[in-house]
């Protein structure tokens, strides 16, 4: 019986080929997204859950506030959270603290490497994290001052085959530090990225050499910055311990009990890190989980547009297959076997369509990781994980795709459909039509979102960011050692004589990076505590508003020639958060900044530190001629490839043992916008496949119409009917089921726009002609794919139409 059913099938799909076709390509196109896309989220997912204990790890983030408003948010927090909630709550088993390094040398002998990132770290941090030590004691190898561990893949490039435990390495030249282990590279689904570990105790030695106790990290309240986390003990309750929070830093006399106003501390299950956080001195940039999940939904639009075009042609042809089903029941076949054998066929056209997935999913695998910036390769083909989806996927697309044709097929009543071969076929009408609407309702909410999601995107990039970025290249910082400062002044005079060179400026911050220098508690000098409030800090040497162009509303730029040290230039929304509206009023006050006593000396404009996306921070520049930092150089237009050559021999002038290495400020501001434009760009393509997808079943649709009316088309075009009034008669049934779908869809494409934008701070507003441009794409879409078949059958001859048999 099985192999009839197969025969009969196989039969079938190759007398439909034209159908046969439409429900393949549309099934294996949404296949292949779905499980692509499954891919990229199964990544995204599997960040941090390696860890044995990734389920008892929880990161400890915090928040400032001040009168009674959030001021700042923190991946980290204060150093001497860590080992103070561990000696109060029994529920804590141990904690690890961290704390960064970027962009540092790292001296072997002669040789100097520059290592993009390295962590300080307490002596737990192999016992809480699941990273493998290869070589040395994981229990005692960050336990002493002055000492770490490497990477194999940095321990290879310092010290080629050799072992390096036991040897020494300089930290900027200066600080010698005991290599006491290797570790395996940290897996590239992990939040933490490092080439090396130092000892934490080295980091207490060198801020701390007196080991005063006032000074001691371990009692370090006001000085956030540290990545904290904690392994609970076993069966520990999260949510609980985070409860007793707020009353542990009261306790700690880092909240005020009655406003609420100072710290808060909260815990960060380890595996939402990836997704879910993007804030202050986060241990790397992360994902981002509403986007992944958005364009999985995507996917699932379009598998599912799929299915309802195979439902919408079963049903629709059940005209055809009526007779054949009333001389199976009139023969003696039971419901049960025609629903077998309507399944069978199902299942046969979907195994179809699984090859069809599988072979575009290799040929798009490599367009696929330039759209995600992902490292996806083929191996993922050998994933147990990888079948066991596209076999769920496969069961349940004959299923829902097989299960009502075949009950509608199995349920026609012999008599009735040998005479009339009709009988029942209405019972479909009204599904299709919903199927068709739904699909169609999809695809207007995805126009909807595509095109509000690349008008925000140019909304950003058409934004004034009030600081120049052009012709700017930006120099990694220097070696920070004794002989700095020196060299760094003799190497700004040398460039200044240069006539390619407009302007050039140290800082400690470049546009485009997010400012993690905060001050908290800063007043206006004399004023109670109370009033201290948080500000995003920039160190700049005397020429960073000339350099940049940022734009002077009051007072005056940083002056040398007055020898100052003590000023400090407010922007806009800094100096309304210190109580001023006048900029002008502001000039000459003086703030207290940690005891020292500042003056403002000037007002910026407000400038886009970061993209749009972000709010203007309450910025200050701080005068710190010495400062060390990336140094940014304007460079006349006409002369910028000759000058990259001459700054690179005054490097290596005054520089000579360091690095030269730079990048262009306009490309590099211009990363911001990568994650969103990739979203964007995956957006677009999903929507472009879901549309085509829905537009293959209204040709199958209408293809099958078209057949099913040919007598009716040929009378109509013998008793004087054009080719336009045929083209309409086929073409208004389904454009009436397009115009509802704009409405279907309309309001939910209009909320969940809204609530993307809410990401924004500059965002566009959603304007009535979004949707009615997304309406006019989705009916002149609906309306060339009815047109093509409607005009080829009212083209045919009627005489072929209306011959008899």
């Amino acid at each position: 019986m099985m192999t009839n059913y197969l025969k009969i099938a196989w039969r079938n799909l190759r007398r439909e080929k034209g159908f046969a076709t439409i429900n393949i390509v549309g099934l294996a196109v949404g296949m292949a997204a779905t499980m692509l896309l499954l891919q990229y989220v199964n990544v995204e997912r599997s960040y941090d859950q390696f860890h044995r204990n990734a389920d008892r790890i929880v990161r400890v983030t915090s928040q400032r506030h001040e009168h009674g408003i959030m001021a700042s948010q923190w991946a980290g927090g204060p150093f001497a959270s860590g080992n103070h909630l561990k000696a109060a709550f029994p529920e804590v088993a141990d904690y690890v603290k961290l704390y960064g390094l970027p962009r540092r040398v790292l001296a072997v002998q002669r040789r100097e490497f520059r290592v993009e990132k390295g962590m300080y770290a307490t002596p737990s941090f192999f016992n809480v994290f699941s990273f493998p030590l290869v070589e040395g004691n994981p229990q005692t190898a960050l336990t002493e001052p002055m000492t770490g561990v490497l990477s194999v893949s940095l321990a290879k490039r310092l010290f080629g085959s050799a072992n390096p435990v036991g040897q020494l390495v300089r930290l900027e030249r200066e600080t010698p530090i005991r290599i006491t282990g290797i570790f395996a590279d940290f897996p590239k689904n992990s939040h933490l990225q490092a080439d090396y570990l130092l000892s934490f105790s080295t980091f207490e030695t060198l801020n701390n050499p007196k080991k005063e106790p006032d000074k001691s990290l371990d009692n370090a309240w006001t000085w956030d910055g540290c990545l904290t986390y904690l392994l609970l003990k076993p069966g520990a309750d999260r949510q609980a311990l985070a409860s007793k929070l707020p009353a542990f830093t009261v306790g700690q006399n880092q909240r005020d009990p009655k406003t609420g106003d100072g710290l808060s501390l909260h815990l960060q299950p380890l595996t939402d890190i990836h997704l879910y956080s993007h804030l202050l001195y986060e241990a790397g940039p992360n994902g981002d989980g509403n986007a992944v999940y958005v364009l999985l939904c995507v996917a699932l639009f379009i598998i599912g547009i799929a299915w309802i075009n195979y439902v919408n042609l079963a049903t629709a042809r059940a005209v055809s297959r009526a007779k054949e089903v009333g001389v199976r029941k009139a023969v003696g076949s039971h419901r049960s076997q025609l629903i077998g054998q309507f399944m069978i066929e199902s299942a046969l056209l979907n195994l179809i369509a699984v090859g069809g997935a599988f072979a575009l999913i290799t040929a798009a695998l490599p367009l696929f990781n330039q759209f995600t910036d992902q490292q996806l390769t083929y191996d993922f083909v050998t994933s147990g994980r990888f079948w066991l989806g596209l076999g769920v996927m496969y069961a349940i697309g004959t299923v829902l795709s097989g299960l009502y044709p075949a009950f509608v097929l199995s349920g026609f009543k012999p008599v009735a459909v040998l005479k009339s071969g009709l009988a029942g076929f209405r019972e479909g009408i009204a599904l299709r039509k919903s199927l068709v609407v739904v699909q169609f309702a999809a695809s207007v909410f995805l126009l909807v979102a595509t095109i509000t999601v690349f008008r925000q995107l140019q909304f950003m990039r058409s934004q004034n960011l009030g600081v120049a970025i052009d012709q700017t290249m930006v120099l990694s910082r220097p070696v920070d050692d004794s002989t700095r400062a020196g060299r760094m002044k003799a190497f700004k005079t040398y460039l200044r004589t240069e006539s390619g060179v407009r302007q050039l400026t140290v800082s400690s911050t470049v546009p485009g990076e997010k400012v993690e220098f905060v001050a908290g508690g800063l007043r206006l000098f004399g004023r109670p505590n109370e009033e201290g409030k948080q500000y995003r800090i920039i160190n700049t040497d005397y020429d960073f508003i000339n350099t940049y162009g940022l734009k002077l509303v009051a007072g005056r730029n940083f002056d040398s020639a007055l020898g100052e040290k003590d000023a400090v230039i407010f922007n806009r929304t800094a100096l309304r958060q210190l109580g001023f509206t006048d900029p002008a009023k502001a000039i000459g006050q003086q703030i207290d900044f940690w005891d020292d006593k500042l003056t403002i000396v000037g007002v910026i404009d407000n400038f886009h530190q970061q993209s749009p996306r972000e709010a203007y921070d309450p910025l200050i520049l701080r005068l710190n001629p010495t400062i060390a930092g990336p140094i940014s150089i304007k460079l006349a237009g006409s002369e910028s490839t000759r000058m990259v050559g001459v700054i690179r021999q005054a490097w290596q002038r005054f520089f000579p043992t360091d690095p030269f290495e730079f990048s262009f400020l306009d490309e590099q501001y211009d990363r911001q916008y990568r994650a969103d434009d990739r979203f964007g760009q995956l957006f677009g393509f999903f929507t472009l496949l879901a549309v085509l997808v829905s537009c293959l079943g209204l040709l199958g649709l209408v293809t099958f119409t078209a057949q099913q009316r040919k007598k009716e088309i040929g009378v109509r075009k013998v008793l004087g009917a054009s080719v336009t009034s045929i083209v309409a008669l086929l073409s208004r049934d389904f454009l009436k089921l397009v115009f509802i779908a704009i409405v279907v869809a309309s309001p939910i494409a209009w909320y969940a726009m809204h609530q993307w934008l809410q990401d924004f701070a500059y965002r566009i507003d959603i304007s009535w002609w979004i949707f009615a441009l997304a309406g006019l794409l989705a009916v002149g879409i609906a309306l060339l794919t009815v047109s093509f078949q409607s005009i080829k059958a009212a083209l045919v001859n009627p005489v072929k139409s209306l011959r008899s048999e």
